[in-house]
């Protein structure tokens, strides 16, 4: 199996390493990630500068791009092969509800199935690195299996695993996104020369956190996978937009 695997914490970031590591068991894996963390960034493409790209002496390569950048890049020159599969992770911190409209490492994965190919992200719910190697091993448990069950040409995997040891994770359980309530926290504050300047604070609380979503079954101890559609269409909606539309003239 041939593996591309990228993040959005960076080249450097330490997740990104336990997982290749942990995929390199049983993989051929090539490592592309942004110069710099880019959490955050969403699907948000460079298209005003040039991208370039660093091999480093780790084998990784390194780009001056964003977390979709580094995946379309490394699929559409970099690599002289099609990947069987697009990891992106492991970022440090969780990706959950809402959290995955605004997360790099669900867009790199979202970017791999957009070129037509399987692909994960995940992420370890909690910022306690010691833990990363229980979400590796999560992770690479889902790949073994997706060779007998292959992922739904529409979907991509959002894995969250919080930060426990093995030992104490109590299973892996199938869950949909929870919501958050909106975050009110920005901050206004000035730099060194009087100008203002703002920060983005903290997330929103839970909102919608019931059983069977992500935040559940994250605060209950176990690994939880949400399959998430790259359609967006609201097709249940189309016949009553259309009945609405039919009265405009143009």
């Amino acid at each position: 199996m041939r593996i591309l695997l990228s993040n959005d914490d960076g080249v450097h970031a330490k997740g990104m390493q336990v997982l290749q590591q942990a995929l390199s068991q049983f993989a051929e894996v090539t490592t592309v990630g942004p110069d710099r963390n880019c959490s955050g960034a969403s699907n948000s493409l460079t298209l005003i500068n040039p991208l370039r790209v660093q091999h480093m002496d780790n084998g990784y390569y390194s780009v001056n791009g964003t977390p979709t950048d580094c995946v379309h890049l490394a699929i559409s020159q970099l690599l002289d092969f099609t990947p069987d599969l697009v990891v992106a992770g492991i970022n440090h911190g969780a990706n959950l509800g809402d959290d995955v409209l605004y997360s790099g490492t669900v867009a790199a994965a979202t970017e791999g199935r957009h070129l037509g190919l399987p692909a994960i992200a995940v992420s370890l719910a909690g910022r306690d690195e010691e833990h990363f190697a229980t979400a590796a091993f999560v992770t690479s448990q889902v790949i073994k299996k997706l060779k007998s069950h292959p992922l739904p040409a529409d979907q991509i995997l959002n894995i969250n695993v919080p930060a426990v040891s093995i030992e104490q994770l109590k299973g892996i359980q199938v869950t949909r996104l929870g919501r958050r309530h909106k975050a009110e926290t920005m901050t206004s504050t000035t730099d060194p020369w009087g100008r203002k300047i703002y920060w983005y604070g903290s997330l929103g609380p839970e909102l919608d956190a019931g059983e069977g979503t992500d935040f559940h079954a994250i605060a209950n101890g176990y690994a939880s996978v949400t399959p998430l559609q790259i359609d967006m269409s609201a097709y249940k909606s189309m016949d009553r937009l259309k009945q609405w539309l039919e009265g405009i003239r143009l």
